[in-house]
Order: C-alpha cells, then structure tokens, then sequence
C-alpha cells in the first residue's frame, strides 16, 4: 500500500521590500468604521490532520472583509489614542519628571552658590592683593630706610676713627662688632 501525502497549495503572499515605503502608501485619514475586535476563535481558523493542514470556513481576512456594516466617521488616530491612554500608564514618567525637575532646581542653585562664591573668592582675592602690593611697598620702604641708616652709620663710624683714634680703637677693642 502506497501513502500519498496531500500537500497543500501554496498562498500568495505579500512581503513587505526592505526598502522604506514612501509616506503616500500609509496615509493617516478617516475610515469608514472602527475595526471589529478579533476573538482568539477566529484567529485559529485552520486545524491539524494527519494528512495536513484542513481549513475552515472563517479566516482573519474573511471575517473582517466580509462584514457589511458601514461605519461613518471614525477616526483612527483618536481610537489608538483612546486605546493608548487605556494601556499607557504616565505614573512613573511623572515621577520621572519630577526628579528631573527637582535635580534641575538642585542643580541651578548650586550653580548659583558656585557663582556668589565665585564672586566672593574674587572680592576676597581684591583685598589680598591690595593687601600684598600695600605689605611689599612697606617692604621696600624699610629696605631703603635700612639702607638710608647703615650707610649714616658707616659714615659716622669712618668720621668718628678719623676725629679720635685712640678711643675709636679702645672701644673697637671692647666692643667688638661683627660687620
């Protein structure tokens, strides 16, 4: 005994290319009704034999093209919309943009403490230089007086060895200075 398999014919099939469709195959407009909603009945249309695959009578297709309802005015965007908002929860990109918004508020004031320091360490930095240029002016005050005094020593001590050497030798003797 032979066993013939029964195979079935093949559908065809549109693929989509790889290439992006231009915008005009996918216009956004008004149809003429809502979609029916799809039981999980429907959707399993075909069963499994032993000789193959056997098809009933409803399909995916057929049911929706099939139906004769006309529907009038019903937008599509508002229906995914309504759809969307039913499924979307905005809960945690609430909170997600409240921690932003509160990061953003910490962030700007410590930009702005970074700033009044700023301008603080420059007033300060004011006030240490004027202070620095003030303590080197005094600096080369005092050098110049220093100068100023030993040379008037010098010349005192030179006119005191000259006037009376004798005692200038005396007290150099007694009072040894290192120079």
């Amino acid at each position: 005994m032979t066993t013939h398999q029964y195979q079935s014919p093949s559908l065809p099939i549109n693929v989509p290319s790889k290439a992006p469709a231009p915008a005009s195959l996918y216009p956004v407009s008004r149809v003429s009704g809502s979609p029916p909603d799809i039981s999980d009945t429907s959707t399993t249309a075909g069963s499994r034999t032993s000789a193959g695959f056997s098809y009933g009578s409803g399909s995916i297709g057929g049911d929706y093209e099939s139906s004769s309802v006309s529907y009038s005015g019903v937008d599509v965007v508002d229906i995914l919309n309504d759809r969307m908002q039913d499924v979307f929860d905005p809960t945690p990109l609430d909170k997600g943009l409240a921690m932003q918004a509160q990061t953003s508020g910490q962030l700007n004031a410590k930009q702005r403490e970074l700033l009044e320091l700023q301008a603080l360490a420059q007033r300060r930095l004011k006030g240490v230089r004027a202070t620095f240029n003030d303590g080197i002016k005094v600096a080369r005050e005092t050098k110049r007086d220093l100068e100023w005094t030993q040379k008037r020593v010098n010349a005192l001590k030179t006119k005191a060895e000259k006037a009376f050497p004798d005692e200038y030798r005396r007290s150099a003797k007694k009072y040894t200075l290192d120079d």
